[in-house]
């Protein structure tokens, strides 16, 4: 007996619709691999009409006081508390993840955002006014850029819809956001509850797949696009944005050099790399998945390593000693797979290596050492629970190969060393370094990288400014 799949539907200007020429696609859980939902597949005309609700609604928003943008996102806040069993069944069903790190690793950080840039809907600032030419006097105002298009990806829906409609909706911008097409469940769960709170039109959702990406960006009234996901994806929408001269924000794919010394503790960088490397499967662009070990340590390492990753355990969402689920879709699986099996002879898995079970789409803890530096696996994202270990000799060898990618997102350096730490730190080509530990983030410090890995800051001040545009006004103290 078929089960009657749920119908999840846009949010343009305070309606939830279906698409207007009522074309659908199907959402698959990806820890079953069995559709459980439909979502629109949204073509012009949606992207037509949520433009201009976003449109319409931006004067009014625009005009609020800060005071009064900070009380709606604070609301927000406070609702995604009271529904957080709510948001975290949606966001399960989305990507398959365990239900307790979801409760207790995304919830709250989430909430937090939220709260961070309520405060900082108050703190709009230009620089003081000042005379900088006799009988006119300067001030600089800092103003929303308009209507903004964002699109989220798949491996934190929700997280990552929170990243991208606070800050904007602090500054007074107003929002077209869609999901990645294989995870709009929670996407549509936030609309209803920030629809609850917002004016009509400050915030809209369409679901559907690339093309409707492609035509979000390309639309002529959104003043700015964001986007997080693929290198690939990135180049698109600057190439589109660029016909129009579009604000473009761009948070891409990455390949986190992990550099470990040989005065570490091994046995706690072990368990510390190891959990940043397979958490959510590895479907991070932030993921300690590429390690390079000093040669003196470097067989010790890698036999705990391969130790904790055949001690990690992926599994169903309701099950309390998995650290993570499975990889969000099959095309998703299908690429891990193809890097293993395209390893040079050279290499050697020390651990998994293979699909776990038929169901769904679970990938086995994955290390592999023997690398060379310009192996697939060391200069490509995989984007699954897999960690690569190379050796090296030094630390002028060691920031020669952290650098040799094309990505620049994050990075570790492990070391009691603090001089060595500092030297690094400033040697690394990477937008965030972290020293003996890796993966935390904080709703003050910016998130964002160098190089194929884009440009733009989340989270901070700095991704608040990202939203604003500066205005010079000068006045004649003569008139």
């Amino acid at each position: 007996m078929s089960t009657e799949l749920r119908r999840l539907r846009n949010y343009i200007g305070g309606e939830f619709r279906d698409a207007a020429d009522g074309r659908t696609t199907e959402v698959v859980n990806p820890a079953t691999g069995e559709a459980y939902a439909t979502a629109p597949l949204s073509g012009q005309a949606d992207v037509d009409a949520a433009m201009a609700a976003a449109a319409e609604a931006f004067p009014g928003w625009r005009d609020t006081t800060p005071a009064e943008r900070q009380k709606a996102l604070l609301k927000i806040a406070d609702a995604f508390e009271e529904r957080a069993e709510e948001l975290i069944a949606a966001e399960v069903q989305n990507t398959g993840k365990p239900v307790g790190l979801t409760r207790t690793e995304e919830i709250p950080p989430m909430v937090d955002q939220i709260r961070f840039f309520a405060g900082a809907a108050r703190m709009l600032e230009g620089r003081s006014a000042g005379e900088y030419m006799e009988g006119l006097t300067s001030i600089v105002r800092r103003e929303p850029v308009g209507v903004c298009a964002q699109v989220a990806p798949w491996n934190y829906p929700m997280m990552m819809a929170v990243w991208k409609f606070a800050p904007a909706i602090a500054a007074g911008n107003t929002v077209v956001l869609k999901p990645s097409d294989t995870t709009p469940a929670s996407t549509v769960l936030l609309a209803e509850i920030l629809g609850s709170v917002l004016p009509k039109g400050v915030f809209n959702v369409i679901c559907g797949d690339r093309d409707t990406g492609r035509l979000m960006v390309e639309h002529p009234t959104p003043a700015m696009a964001s986007i997080t996901g693929s290198v690939r994806a990135g180049m698109s929408v600057a190439e589109s944005a660029s016909k129009d001269l579009k604000r473009v924000h761009l948070e891409l794919g990455g390949k986190a050099p992990v550099v470990v010394f040989e005065d570490t503790d091994i046995a706690k960088a072990v368990e510390d790399i190891s959990v940043a490397g397979f958490f959510n499967a590895g479907q991070d662009c932030t993921a300690a998945t590429r390690v390079l070990v000093h040669e003196s340590i470097h067989d010790e390492f890698v036999s705990a390593l391969a130790k904790a990753a055949a001690d990690t355990k992926t599994g169903m969402p309701d099950d309390e000693d998995v650290l993570f689920g499975p990889l969000n879709n099959p095309s998703q699986l299908a690429q891990v797979e193809g890097f293993i099996e395209r390893l040079p002879a050279h290499a050697r898995v020390e651990a998994g290596g293979k699909r776990v079970g038929e169901q769904g789409f679970f990938y086995a803890p994955t290390v592999v050492s023997g690398l060379n530096q310009d192996d697939e696996i060391v200069q490509k994202e995989v984007f699954g629970p897999v960690i690569t270990v190379q050796r090296f000799t030094d630390e002028d060898q060691a920031v020669e190969y952290a650098n040799g990618v094309e990505y620049a997102l994050a990075s570790s350096v492990w070391t009691k060393d603090h001089s060595r730490a500092m030297r690094m730190s400033k040697k690394l080509d990477f937008g965030c370094v972290w020293i003996n530990t890796h993966i935390p983030l904080v709703a003050e410090m910016p998130h964002g990288g160098f190089k194929k890995s884009g440009y733009g800051k989340d989270l901070s001040a700095y991704g608040f400014d990202d939203y604003t545009r500066i205005k010079h006004v000068m006045t004649s103290l003569d008139a």
